[in-house]
């Protein structure tokens, strides 16, 4: 089903969902790549995905279908597998005496209709729909496997309790590694962990806790950031998940005194995903973290991570230098790394040399060569750097700074002709200059080498599904004392988000309206930053040894949006909630 053009730019004029204009100049752009239309109108900004597809399916003659609050019986849904779902963009909605109604973003994607007919045993009735319809039925698949998963859970520990007498000790910390061994691969204990993982990673969880209590084992999701119960399993069950996640990930079995770390890789629907393995001993036995790391992740803009305005541009002016730091600082968690790596994507091109020494490696990028720190065999920050700059880089990028010596190399490195993206760990954009000089790096050298500095955290983003109000004076007037509204407003008007002579009175806040699919009305996260430049006038400062908070109030003076600033202008944007903002500024 081939769309034709003519009938298609003949609907969008007249549909006036596009000007003539901007049409012209797609259609001149789609020549040059050799791109459809349609992907080009959208990847300029020019139409909505749902416009889009509404538009096609109206010049191909078949149904556009919104399925966003479509409840859809499990026993069609499944005739689709989850995995082909999710990496197809398919999924089965009606079944009828004419045949199998299957919405898809493409309509042409033949393979996987035929694919669909032959293992259904039904005729394939293809409908157009957009993104969002595809995203919410997807989340039914998770809430049906929830129930699945709920009853192996239930089955399977039921099989591995181990029946005492009341008042008899837990001999479970007695097994010898041979027994350990044996548990890891017991068939029950490999489908808990297989069923636990899978879960954690279908509701795009972070990490992953197993915590052993008095009488109970307690499995935690951190989801957006916000740790959540996943369920309560028996006691008896923790040996067998702890040993069998220790083979996984190559740990000691029989060693449960000291603390362990490792790691593993599974590939999944053709995603490769990483695993950071840490136990850690308790009172009640040993608990276990399982960081989940996407390698394959990409697709990330500056402008999807939160930056915007005046930090934005600061940022691309840095990244245009041939030598300097750029550091990204905030809190474990907090999303730096996600930021450097989309800076490295914005570097990445064939005339450039780029090198990284990480722990871990979180993502892996194609023409960058990333270097794995070892410290165990004596391959730190520090040696690694070193031994990096022999490689003729042109870019470097560190994982973190977390001493003087790489420090002090990051700093030389920068100033040998170098481009230095880092991390490093402090509450503001400002505090990164005091942490250095504790480190040891001289003021003159920091005034001579950082360009940009990037402070972040992490909130939550609303669901479409939100409610907007307006603030009371009483409510303006408490919020009034902890940000500077005035400047906020400022910022707001000088992007034109509000209008010139727009007044708070008349400028909407949003809160969060939860749903069966979105328990707390939230979902995924975004940033909230701040970009400070160090100007001559910050430099002179430096050296003259001012205070942190002198230099964030110079900063200010050149245009710097703080933290909680962004985060208010985030919440005007309609992108998350005021109480988000103050939940995260105050952790």
């Amino acid at each position: 089903m081939i769309i034709d053009e003519e009938q298609f730019k003949k609907f969008i004029l007249d549909s006036k969902l596009v000007s003539k204009t901007d049409f012209d100049e797609a259609i001149k752009i789609a020549e040059t790549k050799k791109q459809k239309i349609g992907n080009v109108l959208l990847s300029e900004g020019k139409i909505s995905e749902t416009d889009l597809k509404r538009a096609e399916a109206f010049v191909l003659g078949i149904p556009f279908v919104n399925l966003t609050k479509e409840k859809i019986d499990f026993s069609v849904l499944s005739l689709i597998p989850e995995p082909i779902a999710r990496n197809d963009n398919i999924v089965a909605y009606k079944k009828t005496e004419k045949g199998l109604e299957v919405a898809m973003l493409d309509v042409d994607d033949l393979p996987v209709i035929d694919f669909i007919k032959k293992r259904s045993g039904f005729k394939i009735l293809p409908r157009l729909t957009d993104t969002v319809s595809i995203k919410a039925v997807l989340v039914q698949y998770r809430k049906s496997l929830k129930a699945e998963f709920q009853n192996i859970i239930q089955k399977e520990s039921n099989s591995l309790g181990v029946s005492k007498d009341e008042g008899e000790e837990d001999k479970l910390g007695e097994k010898s590694e041979s027994e350990l061994q044996e548990m890891a691969e017991d068939l029950p204990v490999i489908k808990i962990v297989d069923s636990l993982v899978f879960h954690a990673i279908l509701q795009n969880a972070s990490d992953i806790h197993i915590e052993p209590g008095e009488k109970e084992l307690t499995v935690r999701y951190r989801i957006d950031g916000i740790l959540h119960d996943a369920m309560i399993l028996d006691k008896n069950a923790g040996a067998g998940i702890t040993a069998r996640i220790k083979v996984l990930s190559n740990l000691k079995l029989d060693e449960k005194r000291l603390p362990q770390d490792g790691r593993f890789k599974i590939e999944q629907n053709g995603e490769k995903i990483s695993f950071r393995v840490s136990t850690l001993p308790t009172f009640f036995g040993e608990k276990t973290v399982i960081r989940i790391l996407k390698e394959n992740a990409h697709g990330f803009t500056l402008e999807g991570l939160g930056f915007h305005g005046e930090g934005l541009e600061r940022i691309h002016a840095s990244l245009k230098q041939k030598t300097g730091m750029v550091l990204a600082t905030g809190p474990t968690g907090s999303g730096k790394t996600t930021t450097l790596y989309t800076m490295l994507d914005i570097l990445n091109r064939p005339e450039v040399n780029i090198s990284t020494v990480e722990d871990p490696i979180e993502y892996q990028m194609p023409r960058v060569n990333q270097t794995q720190v070892k410290p165990e065999i004596g391959l730190s920050f520090a040696n690694g750097l070193r031994s990096l700059l022999r490689q003729d880089p042109d870019i470097v990028m560190v994982g973190e700074i977390r001493d003087g010596e790489t420090a002090g190399l990051a700093v030389n490195a920068s100033l040998t002709g170098h481009l230095v993206l880092s991390t490093i760990h402090t509450n503001s954009a400002a505090g990164a200059i005091p942490r250095l000089i504790d480190m040891g790096v001289e003021p003159f050298l920091i005034t001579a080498t950082v360009k940009t500095i990037i402070a972040q955290r992490l909130i939550r983003r609303l669901t479409p599904n939100k409610e907007k109000y307006f603030l009371s004076p009483a409510e303006m007037k408490n919020l009034a004392k902890v940000v500077d509204m005035d400047r906020v407003l400022t910022f707001l008007k000088t992007e034109k988000i509000v209008g010139e002579k727009d007044t708070w009175d008349k400028i909407p806040f949003y809160r969060t309206v939860k749903s069966a699919e979105f328990e707390d009305g939230y979902s995924g996260r975004i940033g909230m930053h701040e970009v400070l430049k160090v100007s001559p006038a910050i430099k002179e400062m430096i050296i003259g040894g001012s205070s942190q908070d002198d230099v964030e109030t110079q900063a200010k003076k050149e245009g710097m949006m703080t933290m909680i600033e962004d985060g208010v202008f985030q919440a005007v944007l309609g992108v998350t909630t005021l109480e988000e903002v103050f939940r995260v500024v105050s952790e």
